[in-house]
Order: C-alpha cells, then sequence, then structure tokens
C-alpha cells in the first residue's frame, strides 16, 4: 500500500514534547515540536492560540501546522497562556498583561534552547493581536510576524463575545443587551460568557488595543498576513482588514504580505474542521 502525503510527514515529524515553562503567574503548558533532522533549527515559531472556545476549536489546525513545519526543519512551540488550556490559574484570573508576559517568556525559552535563533511570532485571532502587542514593545526583537485571520479591533471583538451572552440569554426568554453587560464590567464584576468567567481587567487590556496603531509602529518588521474568505468564491481579504493594510504608510512600517485563501473558519465550529489551503499557504512562507 503507497502511503498517503500526510502518512509520510507523520512518519517524518519527531515526536512533540509536552512540558511545562515557569509564567509570570504560574506554569505553562508548551508543546515543542523540535526541527524533524535533529540539527539546529532554520529558526523557530511560538504560536499564540486565539481567545476562549476559539482556542480549543483550532487546536487540530495549530498541530498539523506545527508538525508540518517541524518536518521542514522548523522548531515550533504551542503555548497555552496563563488562565486557558492546560496552563494554571483559572480564566477570571487571566490579564492581558499576564499574557503579553507569557509569551515573552516562551519566545525567551526558545531563544535560549537555540542561541542565535531567531523567532518568528504566529498568532491565531486574538493571539495575533498578542504577537503584535509583544512585538510592539521590543522593538526589533522580532523580526518576521505570522498572522493567521488577526482580530483588528479590541474593542469590537469583546461587544461580539458579549453577544453570545445575550443569544443564550434571549433563547432562555430573557432580556440583556451588551451595552448592559459592558456596563456591569465597568464596576467591576465578572461576567459568565459561553462558559467563561470573563474579568474586567482583561477587557479592558483587549478593548484599548487596534491593530493599525501597533503594525504602524513595528518598522522593519515582515509581517505575513494571511486570511480565509468562503468556500467557492474567489478569496478576498475581508473589509475590515483591507482597511487596515491600506491605512499603513507606505515607506515606513513593517514588510507586509496580505492574502486570502479558500476555506471555512475552524475557529467558529463546533466539530473539527480544517483549512488545508491556510496550511498550505503557511508551507510556502516557511519553505
Amino acid at each position: 500500500m503507497i502511503a498517503s502525503p500526510v502518512q509520510k510527514e507523520r512518519d517524518q515529524a519527531p515526536p512533540s514534547q509536552p512540558f511545562y515553562l515557569s509564567g509570570e503567574a504560574g506554569p505553562l503548558f508548551c508543546l515543542l515540536h523540535p526541527p524533524a533532522d535533529g540539527t539546529d533549527p532554520k529558526g523557530a515559531l511560538l504560536y499564540l492560540p486565539p481567545f476562549a472556545e476559539e482556542a480549543n476549536r483550532s487546536r487540530r489546525m495549530a498541530f498539523l501546522q506545527a508538525r508540518r513545519l517541524a518536518v521542514r526543519g522548523w522548531a515550533v512551540l504551542l503555548l497555552d497562556p496563563f488562565g486557558t488550556g492546560d496552563s494554571a490559574g483559572s480564566f477570571h484570573e487571566a490579564r492581558w498583561e499576564i499574557w503579553l508576559a507569557d509569551a515573552g517568556r516562551a519566545a525567551d525559552w526558545l531563544a535560549e534552547r537555540w542561541p542565535g535563533t531567531s523567532v518568528t511570532l504566529w498568532g491565531l485571532r486574538l493571539g495575533a493581536l498578542l504577537a503584535c502587542d509583544l512585538a510592539a514593545t521590543a522593538p526589533r526583537r522580532f523580526a518576521r510576524l505570522l498572522l493567521w485571520q488577526p482580530v483588528v479591533r479590541g474593542d469590537r471583538f469583546v461587544s461580539q463575545f458579549l453577544r453570545l451572552r445575550v443569544a443564550a440569554a434571549m433563547a432562555a426568554g430573557e432580556k440583556e443587551s451588551g451595552q448592559d453587560l459592558k456596563a456591569r464590567l465597568a464596576d467591576g464584576e465578572i461576567l459568565e460568557v459561553a462558559g467563561y468567567e470573563l474579568a474586567p481587567e482583561l477587557v479592558a487590556g483587549i478593548e484599548a488595543l487596534r491593530l493599525e496603531d501597533i503594525l504602524a509602529g513595528l518598522t522593519g518588521c515582515c509581517v505575513d498576513w494571511l486570511e480565509l474568505s468562503s468556500p467557492g468564491i474567489e478569496p478576498v481579504l475581508s473589509p475590515a482588514s483591507r482597511r487596515v493594510l491600506e491605512s499603513l504608510p507606505a515607506d515606513d512600517g513593517p514588510e507586509l504580505n496580505s492574502r486570502a485563501v479558500s476555506g471555512k473558519p475552524f475557529w467558529t465550529i463546533q466539530e473539527i474542521t480544517l483549512a488545508p489551503a491556510l496550511l498550505d499557504a503557511s508551507d510556502v512562507l516557511f519553505a
């Protein structure tokens, strides 16, 4: 029987290595995919996951991409920030500044493991915004970012997340509004949204972020921006993404490479869903 490309890739990939890393507020669960040939990697990537349930729905895609890159000679570290996944802490204890420190600590670990190796930050959705914010706090530390479907405005993202609670209340015959929920958060209340306890401090940290403001300061950084477009039509970037990209100065700021590919938004779908074109497009960038 002839092995499929997926089977060949699985056979070539070295075993992933789970471990805990000391973080800002507690131990952090990490999954390392070392380079397949056992030598020094071409470079290293740190994956920063999306928010809340989106992270769980995206784990398979992140794992597959990490394994594919490891086969090509890259080292890839998948991180669960504090209060998420298998890391220490509860979600209501999470803070944006803690996540920034956790990401920085994981990047330091990669740089210490393979001295002289450049570290690329790879983030999905809110994790992409976290990657950009970390790069902005450490000018010229990171020469490259890989952004998958980045969140462009933190305040709008929070509003969309709160709509999950509004919809659940409506289904139960109750009435809540996003404005009311934001007022309760402003008063210091922790809110349960879609099974996650959301702290006012975390919300404030997210709402303050605008991707175009952050990217404008990343002079000399290469930013690869990949986005999914609905299957069956010509892939195009979303209007919100185009507005951000068009707002950036042409002669200053980062070097931007953007592309849309066809695929389903796997982070929103309860069943494990893959976007092969996104994996392929990322492979090309790190060939």
